[in-house]
């Protein structure tokens, strides 16, 4: 698994795989914006990264 599915399976999923950094990185690629760790107390929020994240995780081949 590479840095950046484990990153989009932590974004998906909520479980953290690998570096939170990676995770936050993600997010930010993802929503254009920077992302503060306080945001991801807020289940809005969550749900918000849980969207964006939805097709990337389908996506991710097996090998």
């Amino acid at each position: 698994m590479t840095k950046n599915e484990a990153a989009i399976v932590s974004a998906f999923t909520g479980i953290l795989i690998g570096n939170f950094s990676e995770m936050q990185r993600y997010v930010e690629e993802k929503l254009n914006r920077p992302v503060f760790t306080h945001e991801f107390g807020d289940s809005d929020f969550v749900q918000t990264v849980r969207d964006i994240s939805r097709a990337d995780f389908l996506g991710i081949t097996i090998a």
